[in-house]
């Protein structure tokens, strides 16, 4: 596949750009970061009318019937705008288990009410220091689900779980509602991510895959949501490179642009470097989808592109000076984006490991 962007796919990116630029609001995003269990509705309404929810699922379910590299488009303009709400990737991957899971019958249910975002879905992997820890904390028998899931991003508000459980000692994806699901929230310095600590006592619950095929289809969940958040990561890093080169043009010290000192001038230049890796990591892997080398391609992306965002947040903000600090300049809702997305989905770790074992061929 072509690492070049066809006309449709500009459309969408170009598109998506215009409408977040329109109706987002940074004022409403400050807010946000103060208020536990919400998140941005007006956003959310917009991705459910512009039809991202369906991008990525199959027409036969009432989806567009694309793939990760429009999602991932849409999903960088989301994260050029600091979108307030998290369903975008953890629908997408709850979407990918229904499809690849056992359970067609299941997959017919939930599949067209993701696509028309009457429900969003979440994925509970993320506990310790690993995306796939091992499968104790939740137990999984008779159709019920008992035990504890911390820090699920989404976990507030979404509809759905996908949960990695322990399953008479063998590890289990299972989907389970969360309207019975205890749900405590996390105060965290990135709010409108709705990351709570859900718990189950019995919950009724489906098995969508058990053992091996438990792994290896949680690790294509992962993967996936991972190049969508690279994506994400990728458009809040150009924002951030956009806003630190407006200022260091416009900014005048001893009587010249900021911009024209070389500790600025390379520090933009090395900001522009890492974006421009990330980006074509991220094409990459998500023209890989599907094939033997998408996992090692996922984790190239992501590890970039955490790597593109954390450092543009810290160096845009440098570049600002004691004004970049400030809450109503607002550069700390990409510096706290940068921190939250660099622990969902798998940490650098998880990732830097996979890589590894990827690379010498040992089992991840």
């Amino acid at each position: 596949m072509s690492i070049l962007y066809d006309e449709g796919q500009q459309a969408i990116a170009t598109e998506s750009r215009r409408v977040l630029d329109a109706r987002m609001d940074k004022s409403r995003l400050l807010k946000l970061l103060e208020q536990v269990g919400e998140h941005d509705q007006p956003f959310w309404d917009t991705a459910v009318e512009q039809g991202w929810t369906a991008l990525a699922i199959p027409e036969e379910h009432g989806g567009l019937g694309l793939g990760l590299t429009e999602l991932g488009l849409v999903a960088q303009a989301c994260g050029a705008a600091t979108s307030g709400a998290p369903f975008l990737t953890g629908s997408c991957g709850l979407a990918q288990a229904l499809l690849q899971g056992s359970d067609a019958a299941l997959a017919g249910v939930w599949l067209p009410k993701l696509a028309a975002g009457e429900v969003t879905g979440c994925v509970a992997f993320a506990e310790g220091s690993s995306a796939l820890p091992p499968v104790s904390s939740v137990t999984f028998a008779d159709g019920k689900l008992s035990g504890t899931k911390p820090a699920v991003p989404g976990g507030i508000k979404a509809d759905l779980a996908l949960v990695w459980a322990d399953c008479a000692g063998e590890a289990a994806l299972v989907v389970a509602e969360l309207s019975g699901a205890a749900r405590a929230a996390v105060n965290s310095y990135d709010n409108s991510r709705l990351y709570a600590d859900l718990g189950f006592d019995a919950a009724p619950a489906t098995l969508v895959a058990l053992g091996e095929a438990a792994r290896h289809l949680a690790l294509d969940v992962l993967a996936r949501m991972a190049v969508v958040t690279a994506h994400e990561q990728v458009g809040g890093a150009e924002a951030l490179l956009h806003i630190a080169r407006d200022y260091a043009v416009t900014r005048k010290a001893f009587g010249q642009p900021i911009g024209a000192f070389q500790s600025i001038k390379h520090r933009i230049a090395e900001m522009y470097g890492l974006v421009e890796v990330a980006r074509a990591n991220c094409i990459h892997a998500a023209a890989q989808e599907g094939s033997e080398e998408f996992l090692l391609a996922a984790a190239d992306a992501r590890i970039s592109a955490t790597e593109a965002y954390d450092t543009n947040a810290r160096d845009c903000i440098q570049i600002h000076g004691g004004i970049g600090v400030t809450w109503e300049l607002g550069l700390h809702l990409h510096m706290r984006r940068a921190r939250s997305l660099a622990v969902e989905s798998g940490n650098l770790l998880f990732w830097e490991d996979l890589l590894v074992n990827q690379l010498t061929g040992e089992k991840a």
